[in-house]
């Protein structure tokens, strides 16, 4: 950790503060997985967004599904990089293939978890009772725990190295934060909700 002090400080120093764009970003990067937690457990307490449905917990979860979806592509189109100081980050010869194969990598693990958990399971399904018949243990949850939050930071820091921003990896680093942070609550969670049905069978 001592080793990465100099280059992290050197990042930071290249950190332009005066940019508006900055704060937007970093804001709705904590914004989304705080305001789905929120939302999804207030789903399971009170089921609101099953009850604007009419009752039907699958329409509901749809409905969150894209409205996840949508703030996630609207924070893609916050340009924060682009106004912040640029400097190469990689040698010339691995400036595109690495930023490319870590990119590949993480779209690899974010889709192959939507695939393996489908649409239910990945946008909060079990929050409005929709409950998988079991733990989902094939590829990539057979090597990682949380794939879809590792493969989505792993894009980050593409993002960041190929358009050669130090303060991208610095974004990386909190985006890094901000899902591990979320996953302390998100995961003990859904662990209750399976353990509550599993409870309730026996």
């Amino acid at each position: 950790m001592g080793s990465l002090a100099p280059y992290i400080g050197e990042c930071w120093q290249l950190v332009d503060l005066t940019k508006p764009s900055l704060y937007v970003s970093l804001l709705s990067l904590a914004f989304n997985p705080v305001a789905w937690n929120i939302v999804a457990r207030n789903e399971y307490h009170n089921k609101t967004i099953t009850c604007l449905f009419g009752g039907n917990a699958r329409h509901g979860c749809y409905f969150l599904a894209l409205l996840i979806f949508s703030f996630g592509c609207l924070r893609d189109t916050l340009r924060a990089l682009e106004d912040q100081p640029h400097r190469a980050l990689l040698p010339p010869s691995l400036a595109i293939i690495v930023p490319a194969a870590l990119a590949l990598v993480g779209q690899v693990l974010v889709l192959s978890s939507t695939w393996a958990l489908g649409i239910t399971g990945t946008f909060l399904g079990d929050y409005f009772g929709i409950l998988m018949d079991h733990r989902v243990e094939g590829f990539p949850f057979n090597i990682l725990r949380d794939p879809m939050y590792d493969g989505s930071t792993l894009c980050f820091l593409a993002g960041a190295l190929y358009s050669e921003s130090p303060v991208g990896l610095l974004i990386t680093g909190y985006v890094y934060i901000i899902y591990r942070i979320a996953l302390r609550y998100e995961g003990p969670f859904t662990d209750m909700i399976y353990s509550t049905r599993a409870a309730k069978k026996h």
